[in-house]
């Protein structure tokens, strides 16, 4: 489906911010030599982009990056994996970056579960790992267990519980909404990151000044059905979060984690929000334990006759 079919609000404010943007994510690319640019994958959100890091003979992974984030960020630490294993990056339709500039309009987590459960087969042809971080965790939760997901790594979450609020959010968030520029930018992300990953001038101020400037922010989504998060019992799945993890904090989680998904919270101590760019190792490790843990009950199905 082009994006021109696809119905619901524009990421971008304006064709020449969509241009900005798309230039700053090819830039960033390019910078990978050994990072492949797959094919446009037409898909009922709209053209999706993907990128590929050949890598080892493990589970492939598949990497969905949360709200305002994109392959051109993600490829630094997704990078690391490909020792052992090829790297998967998808950039979600409706959020900025490479894929189609439209939000999914309706019930928004339904038609990213459709998505998802559409674009994995053109990515990968063995099963493989999906690591989602925050709205990524929850657009992998809404799509189907399937013989092609060998388990899935989600870190900080959301689709489990609501995000948490608070009045220190609402200080730094507005400001930045309001005017962007690197300082607001950089107290908003110091506020997403753990306490050794904030800085006066923090690494993605200047992405986030640019989203800030040029596109309409969307909020994390709410929490999934029963049902959706239901199908995922008994499967491979290893819920991660920051120990200062702004939205999604150890005390939101350990509950729908157990409740919905029969699986004990892992916490990273002095990680953010931002977990997988802080402590790319340790998140590196829980994709290696998914892999040899396996999910028996995809297996069962891909050798059902």
């Amino acid at each position: 489906m082009s994006e021109t079919t696809v119905h619901g609000a524009r990421v971008y404010r304006s064709e020449s911010a969509e241009r900005r943007i798309r230039g700053w994510c090819e830039d960033r690319l390019s910078e990978y030599p050994d990072l492949r640019s797959l094919p446009e994958i037409p898909t009922s959100l709209g053209p999706t982009r993907a990128f590929r890091f050949d890598g080892g003979r493990g589970a492939p992974v598949v990497v969905l990056s949360g709200t305002n984030f994109n392959s051109a960020l993600s490829a630094s630490p997704a990078s690391d994996m490909s020792e052992e294993r090829d790297v998967v990056l998808v950039d979600l339709p409706g959020q900025p970056g490479l894929s189609c500039g439209v939000r999914p309009k309706g019930h928004r987590a339904r038609a990213y579960g459709a998505w998802f459960d559409e674009v994995l087969p053109t990515l990968v042809d063995r099963p493989a790992i999906v690591l989602g971080h925050s709205l990524g965790a929850a657009v992998a939760l809404a799509g189907t267990p399937s013989a092609l997901v060998k388990g899935l790594v989600l870190v900080g979450p959301a689709g489990l519980t609501h995000a948490a609020t608070s009045p220190e959010l609402m200080r730094v968030a507005l400001p930045w909404m309001v005017g962007p520029r690197d300082d607001k930018s950089s107290r908003l992300l110091n506020l997403m990151s753990g306490p050794d990953f904030r800085h006066p001038v923090h690494p993605f101020a200047g992405w986030m000044t640019m989203v800030g400037r040029e596109c309409r922010t969307s909020l994390a989504p709410g929490p999934l059905s029963t049902e959706a998060l239901l199908a995922w019992q008994g499967h491979n799945v290893a819920v991660v979060t920051g120990e200062d993890d702004t939205f999604f904090p150890p005390s939101r989680l350990h509950a729908p984690a157990r409740r919905f998904l029969d699986t004990e919270l892992c916490v990273l101590p002095g990680a953010g929000h931002l977990a997988p760019y802080e402590f790319p190792e340790e998140v590196r490790e829980l994709v290696t334990h998914a892999d040899g843990r396996g999910d028996g009950i995809a297996q069962d199905e891909a050798a059902a006759p």
